[in-house]
């Protein structure tokens, strides 16, 4: 099995991370921030991952650090847990709906990391959780995993649909690129590698 146990321990957040991305969407999320919680959630169900999260963060200041620290652990699993990424698809895109939301997502696990994320919102928070934070959440998950990856947001009025919509489609498209492909023979390089 592909996976991956990830710890980091600052004076700001301290996290335990596991990821199994051949798993079957089995999530167990604790970060103390209600939607982010929901929105991880999204991403191990629809990627078919199996992922654990434990982050316990200087909350009382606000959400960032344990978002962004999140984000860079997740990455760091992503890329421990595809290895040379010989015989997967390497890219992988989805257009997913979520109500009155439409969400594009493309990924290339080029290990080249990337980031164009569109974040369209028209209020400042949902619950405990910052919209600002979600661009930063995926940059660092994209920094930290290598991936080059493109969020637009085609259209949607109702932010909570819309943030939704951009986790789901980026767990379907990380699911099309982590999938192996028995035509592939080696890593999917002309390099022969797929790193900086």
């Amino acid at each position: 099995m592909r996976s991956a146990q990830i710890k980091r321990d600052t004076a700001e957040t301290k996290i335990t991370l596991s990821l199994n991305i051949d798993g079957e969407g089995k999530t167990d999320i604790h970060t103390g921030i209600g939607f982010f919680d929901h929105m991880l959630t999204h991403i191990g169900k629809h990627s078919l991952s199996d992922l654990k999260v434990n982050a316990v963060g200087d909350i009382e200041i606000d959400c960032h650090h344990t978002v962004e620290d999140t984000g860079i652990v997740l990455g760091q699993a992503f890329k421990a847990a595809l290895g040379n990424k010989e015989g997967i698809n390497r890219y992988g895109h989805a257009i997913v709906p979520m109500d009155e939301a439409l969400v594009l997502c493309a990924v290339d696990l080029s290990g080249r990391p990337y980031v164009d994320v569109d974040t369209p919102f028209t209020i400042d928070r949902l619950g405990d959780f910052d919209t600002e934070m979600v661009e930063e959440f995926f940059r660092a998950v994209a920094v930290h995993a290598g991936i080059n990856l493109h969020i637009q947001v085609i259209r949607g009025k109702n932010n909570h649909h819309i943030i939704e919509g951009m986790c789901k489609a980026f767990a379907k498209a990380m699911l099309d690129a982590m999938s192996f492909n028995p035509r592939i023979k080696g890593v999917p390089s002309t390099k022969g590698m797929l790193e900086v």
